[in-house]
């Protein structure tokens, strides 16, 4: 029979296994049950406090700010010297009273953040060195604004407030799961997250080329947040939607939501370039944006990944309306849309986020298979080359933000798709931009 001491051993194993799975709730038991057993191996204690302090980092990135902070409160409380943990639990503190604020002046039902704006009788001034905008985008415009956002000048919020509602009407009539074909002279790039790297996208455009009549884009989601220049991407992104609509296609994020936003950056970077308005119109247009996009039957482009049903088809997709909830909340089939990751172990575990969950390559093969898919196509997540082709070749990530928050070293990388809808990956380097640092610091001192 083994002693209490072996028994403690065993207790520790299964929990790094739990730990390296992301399972932290598993973890923690096993940990405890550990130290119940040998009350005098401090390993045991540091490995659980490591638990409390990853769950605590993965509910503060899914906004689960009470029970981020709680977990960081035990950290502190069983690790006092730890001098991350107190750090992570100040800035929890600053997320939970910033997210109550913000839920307790929320009006459900509110009014359209348009509704009595007259632009007709907004006046912009003789001294406005750009192009003037009509009632219509236009491609000089766009290279106007091109140049005054490299030069670290704005346009002026006229033409930012008609830009985010003529889109809002744009992509609001547009299905859950667009769909589309690629023409014979056409090609398609598909982009991954941009998140705030003007500079960057700048790079891609310049070795890609320019969206044009014969040159698709689609963006698959989180173009804000953390980076400095979120407002920027944002407002090219959808003048190039307004411009050219039935050729230039965007998909939601997990960051295109008000609580990510609110915490990472796009709502103070909002505010300090033009005001709150301009935030509570970008959070309606982004409530309105498709969550897939279906490319000529062969690839589902989406920002998560897939579900924990076998039994969902494309036809939910297309069926999901989207407009009946703005949020995508902790559960259902846009939340998994938005949150899932894949896994390499086959069936699905929990997400290492905290949210959603993981998918397997048997999960991947039997939703294309049931489904008519080659492969789908998401983003959501760093890859150090760029992108990478898992559950045999069937599951594609693409991610657009190299040297991501100016930290890691990953490279950014887009797909070219051609009329043989064949896959074409490319990689490219960071460039340098301004010296300002990711926002997401600023946002959270802003209450």
């Amino acid at each position: 029979m083994a002693t209490a001491e072996e028994q403690a051993t065993t207790f520790k194993n299964e929990g790094n296994k739990a730990f390296a799975s992301h399972d932290w709730l598993a973890a923690i038991d096993l940990y405890t049950k550990a130290i119940e057993l040998n009350p005098n191996e401090p390993a045991y204690y540091s490995n659980r406090a490591q638990a409390y302090f990853r769950r605590a980092v993965a509910y503060t990135a899914i906004l689960k700010s009470r029970d981020a902070l709680k977990d960081f409160k035990t950290v502190v409380k069983k690790a006092p010297n730890d001098k991350d943990a107190k750090l992570k639990l100040a800035e929890c503190e600053k997320i939970v009273r910033r997210v109550e604020f913000f839920r307790a002046i929320e009006v459900e039902d509110a009014p359209s953040a348009a509704e009595g704006l007259d632009l007709d009788s907004m006046v912009v001034d003789d001294d406005y060195d750009g192009v003037r905008l009509g009632t219509e985008m236009t491609t000089e415009f766009i290279t106007d604004m091109l140049e005054r956002f490299k030069n670290g000048k704005k346009i002026h919020k006229k033409y930012v407030y008609q830009i985010v509602i003529a889109v809002t009407k744009i992509v609001h009539e547009e299905a859950t799961m667009v769909e589309m074909e690629i023409p014979d002279d056409a090609k398609l790039t598909v982009c991954g997250d941009t998140h705030g790297q003007f500079f960057d996208l700048m790079e891609l455009f310049r070795l890609s080329g320019l969206p044009s009549e014969k040159h698709y884009y689609l963006f698959n989601g989180d173009f804000v947040d953390r980076g400095s220049w979120s407002t920027e991407i944002a407002l090219l992104l959808y003048a190039y939607k307004w411009l050219r609509p039935s050729s230039f296609y965007i998909n939601r994020g997990n960051h295109e939501t008000d609580d990510m936003n609110r915490v990472y950056g796009f709502e103070g970077e909002c505010k300090a370039k033009y005001n709150e308005r301009v935030f509570k119109l970008f959070s309606e247009s982004f409530s309105a944006l498709p969550l897939a996009t279906l490319v000529g039957n062969k690839y589902l482009v989406l920002h998560g990944g897939l579900f924990s049903d076998d039994k969902i088809t494309l036809d939910d997709i297309r069926k999901l309306n989207r407009h009946n909830q703005r949020q995508p909340g902790q559960s259902g089939l846009m939340m998994e849309m938005l949150w899932t990751d894949p896994q390499p172990e086959p069936g699905r575990g929990p997400s290492k986020r905290g949210v959603g969950m993981q998918f397997g390559p048997d999960v991947t093969k039997r939703f294309c298979e049931n489904n008519g898919l080659e492969a789908i196509i998401r983003s959501h997540e760093v890859r150090m080359e760029g992108y990478e082709e898992e559950h045999d070749g069937r599951c594609i990530t693409v991610f657009s933000a190299p040297k991501y928050c100016d930290s890691t070293e990953n490279k950014g990388a887009y797909i070219d798709i051609g009329p043989d809808y064949k896959l074409k990956f490319h990689k490219f380097d960071a460039v340098p931009h301004p010296n300002i640092k990711p926002m997401a610091s600023w946002a959270l001192s802003m209450l």
